[in-house]
């Protein structure tokens, strides 16, 4: 779900980001970390440690760059994943929202160890929708901070 879109010149155009998005989780109280918007993939994928589950609920840990954040979401359920590395895992799925600047999405993401993987998310092609159009070499272009004028 699209909760909120910039106007662009016209309104059918897909909305060009980077492969590269800074977004945050307000639902969880997370601030501000890079995500790979990767085409690619089909799902979101989020960096999680210490992960627990009951029938209704899913608690871990979300290691970020000089911070952790202890989360708790309902269980949507669990998914089957193949990696890119050709592994088979099975992962809770969780729903939330994402925020990339002014633009929220509310979308399921799978919980995993993204150690290895440079950056704490990944939003797949599934994840982002038809509405936008991935930038192969620029980063940030909606999570860039205007200028401030004198």
């Amino acid at each position: 779900m699209l909760t909120a879109r910039p106007k662009q010149v016209k309104d059918d155009q897909p909305m060009i980001i980077g492969w590269r998005e800074k977004v945050s989780l307000p639902q969880l109280g997370v601030g501000t970390f890079s995500a790979k918007i990767d085409t690619g993939a089909r799902s979101a994928a989020l960096h999680a440690t210490d992960i627990t589950r009951d029938d209704h609920h899913v608690t871990f840990v979300l290691a970020l760059p000089r911070r952790h954040h202890h989360c708790r979401l309902p269980l949507k359920g669990m998914k089957r994943v193949k990696s890119s590395n050709g592994q088979i895992e099975t992962r809770a799925v969780v729903e939330t929202d994402v925020k990339i600047g002014k633009i929220t999405l509310h979308i399921d993401i799978t919980l995993t160890d993204r150690a290895d993987m440079g950056v704490a998310m990944l939003l797949g092609r599934g994840s982002i929708g038809p509405d936008f159009l991935v930038h192969p070499t620029k980063t940030n272009l909606l999570s860039r901070k205007k200028p401030k004028t004198p």
